[in-house]
């Protein structure tokens, strides 16, 4: 499909970091590792900026699933463990949970219909062109390609925010949610939509944490503290001398508080076949993190875990 280009001063607009709370979709292939969790734990904590009104499983496909297909249900099922955890989560719509696509886009016309694609699409063209949904996506973007490919209208509805890919600098853009569907890759930079994107090496690579620390701030705070911190031992059996990078966490962070990411306007990159960056200063501009402040991010999950635990 060739999409209309944005005005390009809309384009602008959209990019700016959100000056108040934000409405969310968040789309997750929970189950993928450990950092999901994560993320959707710190997202529902946040309600003084973030209002989280639809999660949505992704697909994936590594040595915890048996394909796509699978990976998504096993995301889904994730949610509901993390959910049944958490203190009561209100929410303004039901299901608050939808399955996401079963396969992989097969070439960048040919969109994926699913439960999660009709929800956004209906979710974004309820919403006014200057309320816009924040749709952040911590998988493989295939709900979302899907979603651009049924309805392109929704690009004046929603901000895309997603951690996929790797630094511009960096050799090849090998990078586990880029990589598994190539396809919805390209459609996400190639059709305009506002795109905050956070790369993963060179950029949110260095969101460790550690068993100590796991076990001095996450451990005891309640159901859903116990569970990120046995998942978190459970990932990796040597624990010395070891951190983990809670990747997802990234984009989240930033619409809690923008000044912990830098953030700098380029020309959206083109996905080429050998899954490496090619550079065209003419295409669309994207927003995309140079930097990300670890400490202020880790600090202000730890304080939501501990006053969720009170509470």
């Amino acid at each position: 499909m060739d999409f209309t280009p944005l005005d390009p001063q809309f384009l602008l607009d959209r990019l700016r970091p959100p000056s108040g709370p934000v409405r969310i979709l968040l789309d997750t292939d929970t189950y993928n590792e450990i950092d999901d969790q994560f993320a959707v734990v710190y997202a529902l904590l946040s309600s003084e900026r973030i209002a989280v009104e639809a999660l949505h499983a992704a697909p994936f496909h590594n040595s915890r699933s048996s394909g796509p297909g699978d990976g998504m249900e096993k995301s889904f099922e994730e949610i509901q463990r993390l959910l049944a955890r958490l203190p009561a989560v209100e929410t303004s719509k039901e299901p608050f949970v939808r399955p996401g696509s079963t396969e992989w886009l097969p070439d960048e016309r040919t969109p994926v219909e699913s439960e999660a694609t009709v929800d956004l699409i209906e979710m974004a063209l309820a919403s006014p062109v200057d309320d816009p949904l924040y749709v952040v996506a911590i998988g493989a973007i295939t709900n979302v390609a899907s979603a651009l490919l049924l309805e392109p209208e929704i690009r004046h509805r929603i901000v895309l925010l997603w951690l996929g890919g790797h630094a511009r600098h960096w050799p090849d853009t090998i990078e586990f949610n880029l990589r598994q569907d190539p396809a919805a890759s390209r459609v996400v930079l190639d059709c305009g939509v506002p795109l905050v994107r956070f790369p993963c090496m060179g950029v949110v690579s260095h969101l460790h944490t550690t068993q100590p620390e796991m076990a001095e701030h996450v451990k005891g705070r309640g159901a859903i503290g116990d569970y990120l911190f046995q998942i978190y031992c459970d990932y990796h059996s040597d624990q010395f001398a070891y951190s983990k990078q809670i990747w997802d966490l990234a984009p989240l962070g930033w619409l809690v508080d923008p000044m912990w990411a830098q953030m700098e306007l380029v020309s959206s990159p083109r996905l080429t076949d050998a899954i490496t960056w090619e550079f065209d200063e003419g295409r669309h501009t994207v927003s995309c993190a140079r930097y990300v402040d670890r400490d202020g991010i880790f600090r202000d999950l730890f304080t939501k875990l501990d006053l969720a635990a009170s509470g």
